[in-house]
């Protein structure tokens, strides 16, 4: 066979080929039926119109078609039947492409049954499934989900099998200026960075640090230090009345900085109540300090 015009993996074609095998079964038209894997004419797959990606890094894309070409599919694309001879494709589109640019007229495929909203569905958990996915394109395809297939966090959090408080984060992440976004998306600054940023308030002073990152090169570390500071700098000032903190609350406030790693407010008033304040940014921050305190 042809090395241009093989789609599937050795592996596959073994079962395909296999006479104990009823995966290929067909239906009284001669075609593949649902619930069955088969070559399938890459002309008789239409784009899915759910695809949450739109960007395919050429590199990359290259390299996979060069594979292709010479060692075949390894792992079946997804469609679903749209007609006679007609499909539609649920996730797959980079292998899809790649193997149009190898030259090939087949592609292995899963047929499967599947409405919109679980066409949208399992198009975006594939999506956010890739490694190399940025945590933007992350965030979008969670908010999707929420907002389209109708999820709750905890819903979403199971299906892409991440914890409630992880998805939480990505999706904050969109509250961030674009610039910030579209920064974060290509590469230029880390999730870390971007959740330091999310914490102040002001979209102005978030875009000025922005520039300190990029210019600077600053680490996650010196940005969540710089934001600390700026936080302590735009606290209200104490009222005259107020009783001066002791030397006492002064070491024990600094002590529990140290400890926890987070901003800390200790207060008494002049008959010695009070009260010790621990922040944290988020529900994951709060989880640190939790096991820090063995709760």
């Amino acid at each position: 066979m042809n090395s241009k015009k093989r789609a599937l993996g050795r592996g596959l074609n073994a079962i395909l080929e296999s006479p104990d095998t009823d995966i290929t079964s067909r239906d009284i038209s001669g075609e593949f039926v649902a619930g069955a894997i088969a070559e399938i004419p890459i002309e008789r797959i239409d784009a899915n119109p759910f695809q949450p990606r739109d960007r395919f890094e050429a590199e990359a894309l290259q390299e996979l078609s060069d594979s292709i070409a010479e060692q075949g599919i390894i792992q079946p694309v997804s469609v679903r039947k749209l007609g006679y001879d007609r499909y539609q494709l649920i996730s797959g589109e980079r292998r899809l492409r790649a193997c149009v640019m190898a030259g090939l007229e087949k592609i292995p495929a899963y047929i499967r049954v599947a409405n919109d909203q679980q066409m949208l569905e399992m198009a975006l958990v594939e999506n956010i499934q890739r490694q190399d996915l940025n945590p933007i394109s992350i965030a979008i395809s969670f908010q999707r989900l929420i907002e389209e297939c109708n999820l709750t966090q905890e819903q979403l959090s199971d299906k892409v099998s991440k914890n409630r408080s992880t998805v939480a984060n990505y999706i904050r992440l969109l509250k961030l200026p674009a610039e910030i976004q579209l920064a974060l998306r290509d590469n230029k600054i880390s999730m870390g960075h971007a959740r330091a940023l999310i914490t102040i308030s002001e979209p102005s002073a978030q875009l000025a640090i922005l520039k300190r990152i990029l210019k600077e090169e600053l680490s996650v570390r010196q940005v969540e230090d710089m934001v600390r500071k700026l936080d302590t700098e735009t606290l209200p000032k104490p009222r005259p009345s107020a009783p001066a903190a002791s030397e006492k609350l002064i070491n024990l406030k600094e002590t529990l900085r140290k400890r926890f790693d987070s901003p800390v407010e200790v207060k008494a008033d002049n008959k010695g109540k009070g009260r010790i304040v621990i922040e944290f940014r988020d529900e994951e921050d709060l989880d640190r300090i939790s096991s820090l305190l063995n709760l």
